[in-house]
């Protein structure tokens, strides 16, 4: 089974070797078949010229740009027009997330699992450095989402998630643009009955870098693409319901 790893990276010139270079490190280890897809979003440092440079050395790991809009969203889109593998993994370039996590979900994936969550607020996960204010509208945010859809994961707004192939284009077209993506996709696969497994994960905030996510920005967003799944469900759910 081949997986891919979509990657949206935007001026993430400080980081984007060492999260790729720990990544691969922990693929090969574990002697996955995989791709690497790094989508270079409107960069204006020198990420994209880094990944000229390391795809030159390893051709597992090609990057391409997003073409369309500027956008967390819009970046993961165009990976996910572009990967090959059988299932898919989100993953972020600041090396928040964990390479033996990612190996994790594979492994569920392999056993049967159609979609693998992460959580970071369960038994066995792990966090570090998590800015309060942000931490506090996660738990609301993600309580509030719980308590609409009734699917039992407390981590939705969570990028770091894995899917097969046919839940992806399953869940198709996406609507998106920013990080409510990270929202559109699990919501849509639980409404339309995809399998998923919950693991808990490790999470470390960003050392270098800023973060891409802008919460004055991000609330009518989130709460747009909530409203429209919510509708989805209880209005149109069987319509798109697989059979």
């Amino acid at each position: 089974m081949k997986f891919s790893v979509v990657i949206p990276a935007h001026n993430e010139e400080g980081c984007i070797e060492g999260t790729l270079r720990s990544l691969v490190a922990e693929l090969d280890r574990r002697r996955r078949d995989f791709e690497i897809v790094v989508v270079a979003d409107h960069c204006t440092d020198s990420t994209e010229d880094l990944m000229d440079k390391i795809s030159s050395n390893d051709p597992r790991i090609r990057w391409i740009r997003n073409g369309k809009a500027p956008g967390f969203g819009m970046a993961v889109r165009a990976g996910l027009d572009s990967y090959s593998g059988d299932a898919v993994a989100i993953f972020m370039a600041d090396a928040s997330d964990s390479p033996s996590d990612l190996c994790s979900y594979f492994e569920e994936i392999e056993k049967g699992a159609e979609a693998v969550f992460g959580s970071r607020f369960i038994k066995g996960s792990r966090v570090v450095d998590y800015p309060f204010h942000k931490l506090f509208l996660n738990r609301f945010v993600n309580l509030l989402i719980r308590s609409l859809f009734r699917h039992g994961l407390n981590d939705t707004t969570n990028a770091f998630k894995c899917y097969r192939r046919e839940v992806i284009d399953g869940c198709r077209p996406f609507l998106s643009p920013h990080f409510n993506l990270t929202v559109e996709i699990p919501l849509k696969a639980y409404i339309r009955g995809y399998r998923f497994k919950v693991l808990p994960i490790s999470w470390e905030n960003r050392k270098t870098g800023l973060s891409k996510l802008k919460i004055r920005e991000m609330g009518s967003r989130y709460f747009f693409i909530i409203i429209y799944c919510l509708l989805e469900k209880y209005m149109v759910g069987k319509d798109y319901r697989r059979i």
